[in-house]
């Protein structure tokens, strides 16, 4: 895999013209990446240290609206600026984008140089440090699934999004014929991803026609959440350049299966995997045992990181491979917590909760602050369940935002672990989507009241 760009190669390859363009990007609380074009000389001679951008990008929504009600940043406050500080161990090329590299920021408070506590890869990093003193490495990897469409943004854009048409007839699971249809789009983002940086392991059809899925190598927290969030882009964008649209949309019809980002994770230590004991049926240590109780008995409080629209919560429906009980089994696709790797030193949690629409970094860093809560109380395990968990077994997954809303806000867990303001900057968050939704009618409304009502 190619090494991951270092400033002075940067700087030799803009002396020689291979590069041009530098896209400095921050991680909004979508997980979007949001940023400055940096001409390449310009960056290398001095935007490389820091440059700015308005504080309201981390207090806006998927229409990049103004709501009110944050307290970080207001009309009241003005909309002032962040800092955006360069991580150059993130720089990589942009191989789909012609001379083009990309460096991933931290955000600071402009008068304190302090990091924004809210700021996405802020909130990741303080927990990761939580573990760190700890002396444990959290390794984790997500899956990306998403849908492509035979059509344009634009093109769906115009006619309403009323004309969607997976890019396949039928479910692809696992199809190679099908998906040799979509070698077009799916192979150059494999190679481009990889000539980035990103150790992509696979794509593979998934379980619905036009659904996809992208497999990256396990890895630090930190490395995982950039890398599923550069791949998300990269989707998009190479998607865009073949003429069709790729969607993360957690739920794009009720007839169809959704889309999830389940989390793979598992705790290091010196280099070796603490979750695993040979001893133990399961191969399970007794802190793992600890760290996935955690994890259960907080499943409600982080959901909304999890899944953080009003959308995300159509998912969660019986015999969908969706879960909908917070309970843990061993290789059982039904339930929201699958033991993977039993018996062996790749024992490790998938949380299958999370859709394709969260943004990686918050949720991983609730799996890590719930896990630490389960080892610092040291949790009991319930035993897993054996069977079909839609079949009523175990607590219920919040069934919509607005119960996830009140979980989140209510959590003295979260509010420990990442700050009274910081939950109440995305309670606000998850509130405003309520409220948009709240005001809008649907064709759902019309057709079935109509005539009707």
């Amino acid at each position: 895999m190619p090494e991951v760009l270092s400033f002075e190669a940067l700087k030799a390859q803009v002396a020689e013209g291979k590069v041009d363009t530098v896209l400095t990007c921050i991680i909004d609380m979508q997980g979007r990446l949001m940023g400055k074009r940096f001409h390449a000389a310009h960056f290398v001679n001095s935007a490389w240290e820091e440059t700015h951008c308005c504080n309201y990008l981390l207090a806006t929504d998927l229409e990049m609206a103004t709501p009110d009600g944050y307290a970080a940043t207001s009309w009241e406050r003005g909309y002032g600026d962040y800092i955006m500080k360069p991580d150059l161990t993130t720089l990589r090329p942009v191989p789909w984008l012609e001379g083009t590299v990309m460096v991933l920021c931290d955000i600071l408070d402009h008068h304190t140089h302090e990091p924004v506590p809210h700021a996405p890869r802020q909130i990741l990093k303080k927990q990761i440090a939580r573990l760190e003193a700890m002396g444990f490495t959290p390794m984790m990897a997500t899956e990306l699934e998403f849908f492509l469409f035979k059509k344009t943004y634009a093109e769906l854009r115009q006619d309403g999004y009323r004309t969607l048409e997976p890019i396949s007839d039928y479910n692809e699971d696992y199809h190679i014929f099908q998906t040799s249809k979509e070698e077009h789009v799916m192979r150059p983002l494999r190679n481009h991803l990889y000539a980035a940086g990103l150790p992509i392991e696979n794509t593979k059809g998934e379980a619905e026609a036009g659904q996809e899925e992208l497999n990256i190598k396990y890895g630090p927290a930190l490395d995982a959440a950039d890398f599923h969030t550069i791949a998300k882009h990269a989707t998009k964008e190479i998607a865009w350049q073949n003429g069709h649209s790729a969607s993360f949309l957690s739920k794009w019809h009720h007839q169809r299966v959704g889309s999830s980002s389940h989390i793979h994770q598992s705790l290091w230590q010196d280099g070796k995997p603490v979750f695993y004991d040979a001893d133990d049926k399961h191969g399970m240590s007794q802190l793992m045992k600890h760290y996935l109780a955690g994890l259960i008995a907080y499943a409600p409080d982080m959901t909304y990181f999890l899944a953080p629209y009003i959308n995300s919560y159509k998912r969660f429906q019986k015999g969908s491979f969706a879960p909908t009980r917070v309970i843990w089994s061993v290789d059982n696709r039904t339930a929201g917590f699958r033991l993977c790797g039993e018996g062996t030193k790749g024992v490790r949690v998938e949380c299958r909760i999370g859709g394709s629409d969260m943004n990686p970094y918050l949720a991983m860093a609730a799996q890590i602050a719930a896990g630490i809560k389960g080892m610092e109380d040291k949790l009991p395990l319930d035993p897993p369940l054996s069977g079909d968990a839609y079949a009523g077994q175990g607590g219920q997954i919040p069934t919509s935002l607005i119960k996830a809303r009140d979980a989140l806000l209510g959590s003295k867990m979260l509010r420990k672990a990442f700050g009274d303001d910081v939950i109440d900057h995305y309670g606000r968050a998850a509130e405003w989507e309520i409220e948009e939704f709240e005001s809008v009618v649907t064709d759902y409304e019309i057709a079935r009241g109509f005539e009707r009502a």
